[in-house]
């Protein structure tokens, strides 16, 4: 048995220690493949584990580290910040040699012929990649229910949903199994997972990271990011995927600051960064469907931001109530045309009935799920000749109005603050039977992917012992802003009793006659 001691290190903790020769980046990566195996049956984060690959990885970065330690301290201090540490990538990133299903049938069997830019990237950064974790369905869902391979749990409560389509991931690193993960962010589905799971989320700016290898759902909204346990690992992973890259037209040449480096070590002097900042408070963000325990976190969180020095403002984002409705046009509209190319013909799942068009219907039949579905449908609609300009050509020019709300919101302010999620981690099974319910889950994230932004989200306590996410939102290609308002909050709220909580239900992982997520208990599987 390795020491689960490792586990818990913070992702720089891993590469000091990993410098300093008090453990190995071999021992590292066991530690955490041991809590993957001893837990995850009752998590079910993980849909795919290459061990045989991280181990490699993890002796080939001992190997540096060794001959760094060999060439002094400047060797050791040249070696890229995660060198050995190890992380878990969303399904959907396409990875040489290894499967990559984006959590549906229809790319059952599929193996990745390349890397994903992020993942060429990662490696190139000596992270070791542990394996693929579990999403909704093509990044379609708020809840990870809507998975072909089955659900994941909250941490915190075995019951409830981790939040989506980035559930896995943020649940294997609430639960210990990561120090890191990537997830995707297409509505909301890095930050409203990272809230309801009790760990830290940014999506980068639309552009700032490249989604080539990344299976698209909707290609005007979807942006990479990471997932971690406080801002300053955020910052770490971000610095190594983000930044130009020609194989996507899509990503910006905006040059990419050192994220790291912007953030302070200490407390005092993170928190002294709020002093003088004007924070907007959105209005619009605490409405119907807001749960009274969540708002007033929110709120307290505000609080303690205006107390440290920071000014709060009263702001309105008037055509947030738009939000919604523009991106269930836009999002469907765009998934109907990128997975039109999952024919049966090409690559992954195929249903072989007959001619050619029995083939097609049958395969995207039975190889897309009862979501993917209804999306399909819902955008081929909005883009049908007789319903375009009435539909999608509206919500684009809603989109637009969107993003001048914010525009105008940053010539007063210099970053919002807000809810990500209205609710807590809501029950299994709760909201699948009604799709409204569930695409309300991320009223408070959407209006930022239609609008482009960098949104942050960040743990502000608990309600009814379930975590509750606070989102900062900042002006386009001001990550580095958030991750300090981000890390300032941390700092004035280090002393917090919730922060030194374990998720509740991590005890239950331990028991072998835990279930898996959704299943009654003693049900083998």
């Amino acid at each position: 048995m390795t020491d689960r001691r490792l586990t818990r290190l913070l992702a720089r903790e891993m590469a000091h220690g990993l410098r300093a020769g008090e453990f190995s980046a071999r021992e590292l990566v066991e530690a955490h493949l041991d809590l993957v195996h001893a837990t995850d049956r009752g998590l079910h984060a993980w849909l795919f584990l290459d061990e045989e690959a991280a181990r490699a990885a993890a002796d080939l970065a001992d190997a540096r580290l060794a001959d760094a330690r060999r060439e002094g301290s400047a060797a050791l201090d040249a070696l890229p910040l995660l060198l050995g540490v190890p992380l878990g990538l969303k399904d959907l990133v396409v990875t040489r040699g290894q499967t990559s299903t984006a959590g549906s049938r229809i790319l059952e069997g599929f193996v990745g012929p390349f890397d994903a830019t992020i993942a060429a990237r990662i490696r190139e950064a000596g992270a070791v990649v542990l394996g693929k974790t579990n999403m909704d369905e093509f990044a379609m869902g708020s809840s990870t229910e809507h998975s072909a391979w089955g659900p994941t749990a909250n941490p915190w409560n075995l019951g409830r949903v981790p939040g989506g389509s980035s559930g896995g991931s943020a649940a294997a690193v609430a639960a210990y199994q990561v120090p890191l993960a990537i997830g995707t962010d297409t509505g909301g589905s890095i930050r409203q997972p990272a809230a309801l799971c009790g760990v830290a989320g940014i999506k980068p700016t639309y552009g700032r990271v490249s989604r080539y290898g990344i299976v698209a759902f909707a290609s005007s909204l979807d942006q990479v990011g990471p997932l971690a346990r406080d801002a300053r690992d955020l910052a770490a992973l971000l610095q190594v995927i983000a930044g130009r890259d020609v194989r996507d037209s899509t990503s910006s040449p905006v040059p990419v600051p050192d994220y790291l480096a912007s953030l302070p070590e200490g407390d005092d002097e993170a928190a002294a960064a709020l002093r003088g900042l004007r924070l907007g408070l959105p209005r619009e963000y605490f409405g119907a469907g807001m749960e009274p325990g969540v708002e007033a976190r929110v709120r307290e969180a505000a609080a303690a931001l205006e107390s440290a020095g920071a000014e709060i403002v009263d702001v309105s984002l008037p055509h947030t109530e738009y939000g919604l409705a523009t991106y269930y046009l836009i999002a469907p509209a765009e998934a109907s045309a990128n997975l039109a190319r999952y024919d049966g013909i090409r690559f992954g799942h195929s249903s072989r009935q007959g001619d050619v068009l029995a083939n097609y219907l049958a395969t995207r039949g039975t190889g897309f799920g009862p979501e993917v579905k209804r999306r399909i449908v819902l955008g081929t609609y909005a883009l049908s000749a007789g319903y375009y300009d009435a539909y999608y050509v509206k919500a684009q020019k809603a989109r637009t109005l969107i993003k001048a709300d914010f525009d105008a919101a940053f010539e007063r302010v210099d970053a919002l603050v807000a809810p990500t999620s209205p609710t807590v981690a809501f029950p299994l099974g709760a909201r699948t039977q009604d799709p409204v319910a569930m695409y309300l889950s991320d009223t408070c994230t959407l209006p930022v992917n239609v609008a482009g932004l960098p949104g942050l989200s960040v743990p502000c306590g608990l309600s009814d012992g379930l975590p509750v996410g606070l989102q900062i939102i900042g002006p386009a290609w001001d990550e580095a802003g958030i991750l300090r308002i981000a890390r300032a909050y941390e700092a004035i709220t280090a002393d917090a009793g919730w922060r030194r909580l374990d998720p509740a239900d991590l005890p239950a992982l331990d028991d072998p006659k835990t279930p898996a997520p959704g299943l009654p208990a003693g049900t083998a599987v």
